[in-house]
């Protein structure tokens, strides 16, 4: 796995996604048996995964079934929930307490965690001395809305590795500059990205989003530019990633080899679809459209709604339509043979919302 791909694979157990994209990612290969890993999850609130807010435990637990069948011994989960709540009661409503019990993994609150300072190109910045005591570090964020930066997945995410003082330092800062210049320090081994049913609105959860879908990744700059696409959002519209890009921390050079599917259509059938696309089902006509595709289209037509403009009678969209002619309207590669259709693979919200309003 190179920096600039980012591994996909669509379903809904996120046990078998732990497993195949630490796999996949072949990144492991390099470590030392003997390393100390580091997973560090989204905890923020005592909520379980279904609300849209929390990494689904499961997906840490295929991930840390992964490593001890390699032959890795040491591994911890760390985080530190957001000012106002308590990790120790998260840990437990998040069933992370239970997997710590079953796989004989310690859970590391880093609320309690002394901090170091590190110097940056900005300034120094307090970070928990036990995640810098790791050999290895694993970030697994869920992709979700923030009401403050738009979105919160990879780059985000480290926030939870610093103390509460310095939580709150970051929001009197604006948040952007410090998340950017953490991750200038701080740079975990591997992304692993729960995207199964992140709430696209807001980070402590309520109304998820069902993508069904699971991310590997090297560059967090990369993966978080991907990440604005599925929510409907444009890079700019979370200033935190061009910052980050800026201090060499990755690139936002999306191009047409950055995704790579492992399981593409598989289990396609019996993807869940939330109550948004629901809403808008009227209007898609779908055969086996992916999870991420499905979404991109949903979005769009969420947003042509909210300015007003006029829905398409029909949009059609996925697998099934390969290889046939139509003479309706088209989203996705799948439908090149329409004799009008957004291409991509999936293809970003944006682009899709420019074609359908000018039709």
């Amino acid at each position: 796995m190179t920096k600039d791909k980012i591994l996909c694979w669509y379903g809904k157990d996120p046990f078998e996604a732990g497993k195949t994209l630490m796999e996949s990612s072949g990144i492991w290969k390099n470590w030392s048996r003997s390393d100390h890993i580091g997973l560090k999850p989204n905890l923020v609130v005592a909520k379980k995964a279904s609300s849209g807010a929390t990494t689904h435990p499961e997906f840490c637990a295929g991930i840390i079934t992964f490593l001890r069948e390699k032959g890795f011994g040491t591994i911890s989960i760390l985080e530190g929930s957001w000012v106002g709540d308590k990790t120790e009661l998260a840990f437990k409503i998040c069933g992370y307490t239970d997997i710590s019990k079953k796989y004989a993994v310690p859970l590391v609150d880093l609320q309690l965690d002394p901090s170091v300072l590190c110097k940056g190109s900005n300034g120094e910045y307090r970070i928990c001395k036990s995640v810098l005591k790791l050999d290895r570090l694993i970030n697994i964020p869920v992709l979700k809305g923030h009401c403050q930066t738009a979105m919160t997945c990879s780059l985000k995410n480290l926030k939870g590795c610093i103390p509460n003082k310095e939580k709150q330092r970051y929001h009197r800062e604006g948040l952007f500059q410090p998340i950017a210049d953490l991750n200038e320090i701080l740079r975990p081994d591997l992304i692993l990205v729960d995207a199964l049913q992140g709430d696209p609105h807001f980070e402590e959860g309520g109304n998820p989003f069902t993508l069904n879908l699971f991310m590997a990744a090297l560059d967090p700059v990369l993966l978080d530019t991907y990440a604005c696409s599925l929510l409907g959002l444009k890079v700019s519209d979370v200033p935190y990633i061009k910052k980050a890009a800026l201090l060499g921390v990755g690139s936002s050079a999306l191009g047409a080899g950055t995704l790579h599917a492992l399981n593409k259509g598989k289990d396609l059938g019996r993807l869940q679809r939330s109550p948004l696309a629901a809403a808008f089902s009227g209007h898609i006509h779908e055969k086996g459209a992916c999870s991420a595709c499905f979404a991109s289209l949903t979005l769009a037509l969420k947003q042509m709604q909210e300015q007003g403009l006029p829905l398409p009678e029909t949009v059609c969209i996925g697998q099934g339509f390969k290889k046939k002619t139509s003479d309706e309207l088209g989203v996705g590669d799948c439908l090149c043979g329409c004799s009008s259709f957004v291409p991509g693979c999936p293809p970003d919200p944006h682009e899709i919302f420019n074609y359908l309003k000018n039709q």
